[in-house]
């Protein structure tokens, strides 16, 4: 075992500072005032630098030329070395000092403010074992707060538990307990509660690893959590707060926002495997699912169409890039009606490819398969359907031949949606070779999530360079720290349960804060027997706010999960669905925020009220965004429901308009329709009221929630929602202001970028809680104030107030003008004085 106890030697290379101890030997970049990377190897050497992850680097990599489009090299903060009085080592980044003590040896990081925000356990800091593992030992202190770890199975907070760093396919998996899934994300953030203060640490490391957050307890040693890697570098990126939003910015910043998907991307994706694996009339089938929705009033806008339209007649096994003609006689026909019912198409492929295929030999001379451990031959493992070789994604010759057939096969009809499925590459030997770049001195084991994530990056650029305008949708399974950048994820084939609907919820909100905003599972549950229609309207009041929104199942009852199946429920599904389309301007503008700072979609309370000490458990209660808190029922048989209103804001419950006091619990009757939200002031929540397809649609009319009794601020993003040319410019960035005044609510709309909106009729529904106004002009004209509901609505223009949920609605022509005002006046009308 070796154990790193004593500084050796430092040596300042301005640029990074290296360190030798009796153990590691230690490169330490300030890659800028909120990142500190610290690298540690047992090796004689450090390792090439080679990362599929970071899209920020100080340093060259062996990726640099793959990833050109994506990353940025920057200038690391120069080194300035202090020795303190008592011996020991200063380096700072102007925000934080890393302390660098001899003997022990340890590392230490405090901000601004003298708190420590990171610890090594002196004596045993960095240890490799007699195994070849390497650890990272951290000092706890009192923090019992940790979250991230990116998809995982239980409540929000990971204090307490161990956790496996692996990809693997968890058919059916437990939603409360199950570890690990699909996904392998090596980051978390520390919240410490007593300070308020908040920060991160992201291991750059895709061998299979551990982390245990207290679970290990030994008497000679204080309190202490770890991670644990089986192979690789030590290569830790101390991520700052101080805020847990500070948090994900900055290491969104370090790994990437996510990607801008299609508007449309936002609907309701239909999808089972009952469709694709009848005998005939598969496309039949999914064309009459689209009509079906439309008849029963339920927004439908895709289909993830499963990997039975590839099953071969004669071997019944999947040769993905060859459709199955009986079932799918058409293709091109097949996606063109799809488009005219206003549904894209994403068809599902994997990499494994078997050896059966009529392609297999086609594609080994191209080179494309992952090697054997010498190299000669290509690897073959198990996969589903048989022995099976595997995409190397790592390999410009493999993703060159892996766009060639996902184009002649599917991009030439148009699709733009790719689904990556089946990509954790779990079956793979370790020890098979890697190509990595053209290096190969890599193992399977070295890189296996990272398959999965560049898989998404060629499926994205295999879109651009068939078609350079069209936005691609691509969804993956696995995938490695980086993923959303390229795809939206789901938490692949989870369980029919009501756990995993209520379980499901922390899950996402995991991703969301280890910076994959645009997350889901799958609703009603993908493997298990039927879901009972209570079960199943309570997964799709709740699933309508997941960013990934899709009913999926492969029952195991010869049943298929629809959403009218229950012909007495389907009421209730439709209006949950009907509800998700209302606020797809609000998702838009959330997603385009992940995109630009990498907030996450659905939020947990804790995000948004690090400041209230009631919240930083709460795993099922979430924000949508900024403005809207969700408290849904997720458990069986509920009539009245206890949802706790955090601390710093007033809320108000969008069913009854009745608003209440933050910092308290409240009970509220639920009945099979109750889909509690609750709106926070100063909240503004846009809305497209009436839309039920958003392929066919634009947004002509736009609803703008608002309450200003505390200072509002929301920005409406708007593009085409289609095509790439919002890179270009053609965007509009709608700042949205509302102020509360002494006399009235200023409005304020700020528009940047060159966009024309589409939005003809913009109706505002603003809160007032005191009075009604008085007056209400836009851009200085005065409006005319109807007192009736209806003349109000027959109008063009004009302002009427509604007593019964306090709001003053206001309708008028949206100003072409960049930038205008609202003003409601709230001067008291004298009715009764005699002057």
């Amino acid at each position: 075992m070796k154990n790193s106890t004593k500084l050796l030697s430092v040596d300042n290379h301005n640029d990074y500072l290296e360190l030798k101890t009796d153990g590691a030997n230690f490169r330490i970049y300030l890659l800028d005032e909120n990142i500190i990377r610290i690298r540690a190897t047992f090796d004689d050497e450090f390792s090439p630098e080679e990362s599929y992850a970071l899209v920020k680097t100080a340093w060259p990599d062996r990726t640099d030329e793959f990833m050109k489009d994506e990353r940025t090299r920057v200038e690391p903060i120069k080194i300035d070395l202090q020795k303190a009085d008592d011996g020991h080592y200063t380096v700072t980044n102007g925000k934080y000092t890393l302390h660098i003590y001899d003997d022990p040896f340890y590392l230490e990081i405090v901000d601004q403010n003298g708190h420590v925000v990171h610890k090594d356990l002196p004596k045993r800091p960095y240890v490799e074992d007699d195994n070849g593992r390497r650890i990272h030992y951290s000092q706890m202190g009192d923090h019992e707060k940790f979250y991230g770890f990116g998809e995982k199975s239980g409540v929000l907070n990971k204090y307490k538990r161990r956790m496996r760093m692996h990809n693997t396919d968890s058919l059916g998996w437990d939603a409360k307990r199950s570890d690990p899934l699909y996904k392998m994300i090596p980051f978390y953030i520390d919240f410490n509660t007593d300070d308020n203060i908040a920060s991160g640490m992201f291991y750059n490391n895709s061998n299979d690893s551990v982390f245990d957050m207290d679970c290990e307890h030994s008497n000679y040693w204080l309190r202490y959590s770890y991670f644990e890697t089986d192979g690789g570098e030590l290569d830790a990126f101390f991520i700052g707060g101080p805020t847990i939003k500070d948090v994900v910015e900055h290491y969104t910043d370090l790994t990437g926002k996510s990607a801008m998907m299609s508007m449309s991307s936002l609907g309701y994706m239909g999808s089972t495997m009952f469709y694709s694996e009848l005998e005939e009339g598969d496309d039949k089938a999914i064309l009459d699912f689209v009509d079906t929705c439309k008849k029963n009033q339920i927004p439908c806008d895709g289909f993830f169409l499963s990997s039975g339209y590839v099953v071969d007649e004669e071997t019944q096994k999947r040769f993905f890039f060859r459709w199955n003609k009986r079932r799918f006689p058409n293709p091109q026909e097949f996606v063109d009606d799809l488009k005219d019912r206003g549904a894209l198409l994403a068809p599902n492929v994997k990499p494994g490819i078997l050896e059966k295929h009529p392609d297999n030999e086609d594609l080994s001379n191209r080179d494309a398969f992952i090697k054997d451990h010498d190299g000669q031959d290509d690897q073959v493992n198990q996969y589903w359907g048989g022995p099976a070789n595997f995409i190397d994604f790592t390999n410009p010759a493999g993703r060159k031949a892996w766009t060639y057939y996902l184009t002649k096969s599917l991009l030439k009809y148009g699709i733009t949606s790719i689904w990556n499925d089946n990509n954790e590459y779990e079956t793979v030997d370790g020890s098979a070779q890697i190509n990595m770049e053209g290096h190969k001195d890599r193992k399977m084991d070295d890189v296996r999530p990272l398959m999965s994530t560049i898989m998404a990056k060629v499926a994205q650029n295999a879109v651009h360079e068939y078609d350079a305008n069209a936005r691609p949708y691509v969804i993956n399974r696995a995938g490695f720290a980086g993923i959303q950048r390229y795809a939206q994820t789901w938490a692949g084939d989870n369980n029919t349960s009501w756990d995993s609907l209520k379980y499901n919820i922390p899950t996402i909100l995991g991703m969301g804060l280890s910076g994959v905003a645009n997350q889901g599972c799958d609703i009603g549950g993908f493997f298990g027997p039927l879901p009972e229609p209570e079960l199943l309207v309570r997964w799709v009041q709740n699933g309508i706010f997941q960013p990934r929104f899709s009913i999926h199942s492969a029952n195991t009852d010869n049943t298929v999960t629809e959403p009218y199946m229950y012909p007495n429920y389907t009421k209730y599904i439709a209006q949950a669905i009907q509800l998700r389309y209302q606020l797809v301007p609000y998702f838009y503008s959330l997603l385009y925020e992940a995109h630009t700072t990498g907030a996450p979609i659905m939020r947990p309370l804790v995000y948004e009220f690090q400041d209230d000490p009631n919240v930083s458990e709460e795993s099922f209660e979430f924000m949508l965004g900024h403005s809207l808190l969700v408290a849904n029922v997720v458990d069986k048989g509920q009539t009245e429901k206890q949802v706790y209103l955090p601390q710093g804001s007033h809320w108000i419950d969008l069913h009854t308009n009745q608003r209440y006091a933050g910092g308290q619990t409240i009970t509220i009757p639920v009945d099979m329709g109750a889909i509690p939200m609750f709106m926070r002031s100063g909240a503004v929540i846009p809305r497209a009221l009436g839309l039920t397809n958003i392929h066919q649609q634009t947004i002509k009319n736009l609803d703008v929630l608002i309450e200003p009794t505390q200072d509002a601020d929301f920005t409406l993003y708007e593009d085409d929602g289609e095509t790439m040319a919002y890179q270009k410019g053609a965007q509009l960035l709608t700042h949205i202001t509302a102020q509360a005044q002494q006399d009235g609510v200023k409005i304020a709309f700020q528009r940047q970028g060159n966009y024309q909106t589409k939005v003809e009729v913009m109706n505002l529904s603003v809160y007032c809680p005191q009075m009604a106004p008085i007056n209400v002009t836009v851009d200085g004209v005065q409006l005319h104030r109807f007192l009736k509901k209806d003349d109000y609505e027959s109008a063009d223009e004009g302002w009427w107030f509604d007593g019964e949920t306090r709001q003053a609605k206001v309708h008028y022509r949206n100003p072409q003008n960049a930038d205008y005002n609202v003003d409601l006046e709230f001067t008291m009308k004298d009715l009764i004085s005699i002057q």
